[in-house]
């Protein structure tokens, strides 16, 4: 059973805010997490794990591991993968012939069947009570109908489940705001953080169908493809929206928000 659903970013400035727009955007990750606190396990895509241009991943390692931080900030941790949702989610996907793979290292099973994870999953978890977790990745050379279609089935799936879980959209949004930034300022990013924002509070997540490619483009974004699968999950298990905050203390837009049944 799905119990709620949420945008968490993934940029160390909700880790210890200094502006007033940033705490409040922290104030609603620690919302969520008390939302998720009734959940049995998550589900969680990201998309600085794995990167596949044309196929969507279902991470079946059974353990994963804290890794790679973002500018040095470490954040230690080792979660467990719910193998069982985690090969529903795939052989589901599979069956619907989406381009999906599943993916292991070391071993099967066991001691050495580890994965690493990134700041991608480890920023959205440190405001998560500590639960087993489905890690998925999306892929940007995929058509949005196969993307939302993902989130479709990972919402029947999750629906059909006896276990209580959560599904958690990793993404920060404009990486172009700031002109002394990796990327410099770009018109785009500021549009695109404005717009994603007016569907997320207006919970039309099928507006994000209509965003042309090239904004999307430009925008220099990596929570897109991310947000279509959230949209088809939420078709399948229609929620609420409760919450919503953004902030953008650095180069980047991020944005929290909370759905619930």
């Amino acid at each position: 059973m799905l119990i709620g659903a949420a945008v968490m970013p993934h940029g160390n400035p909700v880790l210890e805010p200094e502006d007033d727009e940033t705490r409040k955007l922290a104030e609603v990750l620690r919302k969520i997490g008390e939302e998720f606190k009734g959940a049995e396990a998550y589900v969680l895509i990201s998309p600085h794990n794995v990167r596949m241009s044309d196929h969507l991943g279902v991470v079946m390692a059974e353990h994963l591991v804290s890794w790679l931080g973002f500018e040095g900030k470490e954040l230690p941790g080792e979660w467990e993968t719910e193998r069982g949702l985690a090969g529903k989610i795939y052989e589901s996907a599979k069956s619907a012939g989406l381009p999906v793979v599943d993916m292991n290292f070391a071993a099967l099973s066991g001691e050495y069947s580890r994965w690493p994870l990134s700041w991608g999953e480890l920023i959205p978890l440190q405001f998560l009570e500590k639960k087993p977790l489905v890690l998925l990745t999306p892929a940007r050379n995929v058509s949005r109908e196969v993307l939302v279609r993902f989130g479709e089935i990972i919402g029947e799936v999750i629906e059909g489940s006896e276990k209580r879980v959560a599904f958690i959209a990793s993404a920060d949004h404009g990486h172009g705001h700031d002109e002394n930034g990796p990327y410099g300022k770009v018109k785009e990013s500021e549009e695109y953080d404005r717009l994603v924002m007016e569907i997320i509070s207006e919970n039309r997540l099928e507006r994000l169908m209509e965003i042309p490619e090239e904004l999307v483009r430009k925008a220099l974004v990596d929570s897109y493809w991310q947000l279509l699968v959230l949209h088809g999950l939420l078709r399948r298990v229609p929620m609420e929206v409760r919450e919503t905050a953004y902030a953008c203390p650095t180069y980047f837009g991020m944005a929290g928000a909370l759905w619930v049944r």
